[in-house]
Parts: structure tokens; C-alpha cells; sequence
């Protein structure tokens, strides 16, 4: 496979073929750079040119169109200004509310929803039955190329306006409230297990079911206490149950 160039390598990605980062067994996930690479020599190799689309013409990279879906793909695509960049996987059931984006090298799941003003950044990989709220943000990771994109992993819920960056890692089924912010240095503190979850090879890994909102620390030294200074953080508050799983259930009466 690695041999795949140029529009092979588009066309593969978007059938889902090959991906940019894969589940291995026992919660690793392999990345593999190669493809990485091949999106980047695209960019390099290819030069600006208008390309056509429902709302266009744009100018991008030749041969980087918008995707267009047909009625066997089985993707619900509202309309209102939502796009997605050639080279990306939509599965099948997937919900793309107006406006949002996916860009080249994500991922995205069977049944996964994917809200109104959210981004799914280039490589990122998301789960089935994901939903991506209003103004949700995956950021893209495309260099170094043996970084880890950033994964939301199945059944997860991210909530409206929430961040999610550097190679975070957000595991199955895990919950983040509205306005939650996560990236490689961001404190992430489990006050069900007390402890200060690190960064794993330099990314962060929200748990299995966490529930996790926003929190603030106290910022160091005099000048800070002195005007009560803080800095955020995130706090996981509990692991999911019924009561939270009844929260999240209005997403199917959506579909």
C-alpha cells in the first residue's frame, strides 16, 4: 500500500482503505506516516488552481475538490454551506450539519454526528456514533509525520464549542461539557480517582467514560495569589452512568 500516490492515495483514504492512524489491539493506535507524507507531497507537488464546488469556485490545490456524495453513500448532508476536502473518509450514516468541514485525512465513523460550525481537522479520527456538538474543534495534525492526530474514539460525546488538539487522545465513551479545552500541555485532574492524569509520549489521554468540564488551578507565585490569579485546566467529575447517558440520548431523537 505504501506505494499509493497523488489521487490513489486521495481515493484510498476517502474509502477508508487506508487511514492515517488505526486501532492495533489493547487501546494502542498505529500511526502510520507514510501517509502523512504522501498528503504532503500532494500539497507540495500540486499547484493553486480554481476547483469547482456547490458554493465555489474555490482556489486549493489541483485535484483537492470538494466531495460530493451520492444517495448509495448513505451520508446526510444538510445543506448550508458544509464541505468536505477531497481525501477524507465519511462512512456510511454519518450526520454533517451546516457549516462544518472535514478536511483531508480524517476520519469519520459510521453514525458519527457532526455538528453545525464543527471541524474536523486534517488527519483526525473519529469514532462511531461520535457526535461533535455546535462549534466543536479537531485540530489537524499533519506534521511531524509520525505524530499522533488527534482521536475521539467510539460513542464519545464532545461538546458544544470544546477544543481538542496536539494528539489528544479522548477514549470510547468518554464526555466532554461544553467549552472543555484539551491540548498536549492542558492539567487534566481525576477527581474520582485523585490523581493529575500526564501526557503520554507528549499526548494527553482523556479515559474510558471520563466526564470532564472545565476547571481552573491557582496561578503560581505572590503576584498571582495577590490578585487570585488562575490558569485552567480540565476536571474529570465522575465516569459515565445512566443519568449521563440520559443527557446524551436526545442525539438519536436528533437523527
Amino acid at each position: 500500500m505504501k506505494d499509493l500516490q497523488g489521487t490513489r492515495l486521495l481515493d484510498a483514504l476517502e474509502s477508508g482503505s487506508v487511514r492515517v492512524a488505526e486501532p492495533v489491539g489493547d487501546g494502542d493506535w498505529q500511526v502510520h506516516p507514510w501517509i502523512k507524507e504522501g498528503i504532503l507531497e500532494v500539497f507540495r507537488t500540486h499547484p493553486v488552481d480554481v476547483v469547482d464546488g456547490d458554493l465555489g469556485p474555490f482556489l486549493d490545490k489541483r485535484d483537492l475538490s470538494v466531495r460530493r456524495f451520492a444517495i448509495e453513500d448513505e451520508v446526510r448532508m444538510v445543506p448550508g454551506g458544509s464541505a468536505v476536502r477531497r481525501g477524507a473518509h465519511v462512512a456510511q450514516g454519518v450526520v454533517l450539519m451546516p457549516p462544518c468541514y472535514v478536511n483531508i485525512g480524517a476520519f469519520v465513523d459510521r453514525g458519527a454526528m457532526i455538528d453545525s460550525h464543527a471541524l474536523v481537522g486534517s488527519c483526525a479520527q473519529v469514532g462511531r456514533n461520535v457526535h461533535l456538538a455546535a462549534g466543536a474543534q479537531l485540530g489537524g495534525v499533519l506534521e511531524p509525520v509520525g505524530s499522533r492526530p488527534v482521536i475521539v474514539e467510539d460513542d464519545a460525546w464532545i461538546g458544544a464549542l470544546c477544543g481538542v488538539f496536539e494528539g489528544t487522545l479522548v477514549r470510547s465513551g468518554a464526555v466532554l461539557a461544553a467549552g472543555t479545552v484539551l491540548t498536549a500541555s492542558t492539567r487534566l485532574y481525576d477527581l474520582v480517582e485523585e490523581r493529575e492524569i500526564q501526557p503520554v509520549e507528549g499526548s494527553l489521554e482523556v479515559p474510558p467514560g471520563a466526564v470532564v468540564v472545565p476547571g481552573n488551578r491557582p496561578a503560581g507565585g505572590n503576584f498571582a495569589r495577590e490578585l487570585g490569579l488562575t490558569l485552567g485546566c480540565a476536571l474529570i467529575v465522575k465516569y459515565r452512568d445512566a443519568s449521563t447517558d440520559g443527557r446524551v440520548a436526545l442525539e438519536e431523537a436528533l437523527r
